[in-house]
């Protein structure tokens, strides 16, 4: 690759447009080549119009019949489940890099300051849910000082920020953000829960991450969770702590058989993280921070994927 490497969007919705805003706005790497929809009347199909970018309303069939398609390095895919596994079929003869945002999960899940490395070669990659993106670093940062037997997460977004994808996705959202949690995150087991609030004026997302954990040094936990808090702000401005870490002794008589793996030992420490993810605005509302933290994510991948391609990086070295 040369120059900076042309991408396409498919899905031209709220997340597609998004991330193409952060394309033209943040990406020193990544160019902007072409927006897919299927709704010839839909706004992110006609903002990319306008700022002169190709555009389709045939779906991917559209997209591989397009001039530019054969210049096009990396797809990101903003649709549905259902629909990018379609998609990914439809590509799979191209030598394109596809990042796929939907819960989909054909290829392996990446959260980028957890195992981006791993998957430096990988051509489809999933970057789990906006749950995930959130609290998946925050199980790992506790899972480098301690064993995490069991972790759960809550992610509570403002319903206004959930367009018919998100509704659509509920059920593939805790599935594929629990699996994550064991696979990406490193606990022995996990759970997820997301929680739409109709509140007005919209909040903005929150999330609680909750681990069982073995004795460790709670100091030791704090600054690993710190240090990821700031890892993952370098790409997400509005990311942080809501409030301190809190640890707290593992009650001898709690009951927590039905929550542990079959032979776990049984935890001593409770860890909580408390979490606040504020979106950069770029094209949705500040309160969106769910839809921010994934297209934040998604760029950060392909960027370091693309630079891995070309050989001029690996991710971890773009991420020190």
């Amino acid at each position: 690759m040369t120059g900076r490497a042309k991408v396409a969007i498919v899905g031209s919705g709220n997340i597609g447009s998004d991330l193409m805003m952060k394309i033209v706005r943040l990406s020193e790497t990544l160019e902007m080549a072409a927006m897919v929809g299927i709704d010839p009347d839909s706004d992110g199909l006609a903002r990319a119009r306008r700022l002169g970018f190709a555009t389709t309303a045939e779906g991917v069939d559209g997209l591989l019949e397009m001039s530019v398609f054969d210049d096009i390095d990396v797809v990101f895919d903003a649709t549905s489940a259902g629909s990018h596994i379609a998609n990914a079929r439809a590509l799979e003869p191209h030598d394109k890099i596809l990042v796929d945002l939907t819960p989909a999960a054909i290829g392996p899940f990446v959260v980028p300051p957890v195992n981006l490395a791993e998957h430096a070669d990988a051509r489809n990659v999933n970057m789990v849910t906006c749950g995930g993106q959130a609290t998946i670093p925050m199980v790992a940062a506790v899972g480098r000082v301690t064993p995490v037997r069991y972790a759960e997460i809550v992610a509570s977004i403002a319903s206004k920020s959930a367009g018919p994808g998100t509704r659509a996705n509920i059920d593939e959202f805790t599935e594929t953000t629990s699996a994550a949690i064991e696979r990406v995150g490193g606990a022995e087991r996990g759970k997820a829960i997301i929680v739409l609030n109709p509140a007005e004026p919209p909040m903005i997302m929150r999330d609680t991450v909750l681990c069982l954990v073995d004795d460790a040094d709670p100091a030791a936990i704090r600054d690993s969770v710190a240090t990821m808090v700031a890892e993952v702000a370098r790409y997400v401005p509005g990311y942080r702590l809501k409030q301190e870490v809190q640890i707290e002794p593992v009650a001898d008589d709690e009951p927590l058989g039905t929550l542990l793996a079959p032979g776990s030992p049984r935890p001593a420490l409770r860890v909580s993280v408390f979490l606040e993810v504020e979106g950069a605005a770029h094209y949705l509302p500040a309160y969106a921070g769910n839809l921010d933290i994934m297209t934040s994510a998604a760029l950060r991948t392909a960027e370091q994927l693309v630079a891995a391609r070309s050989g001029a990086t690996r991710p971890t070295e773009a991420l020190a």
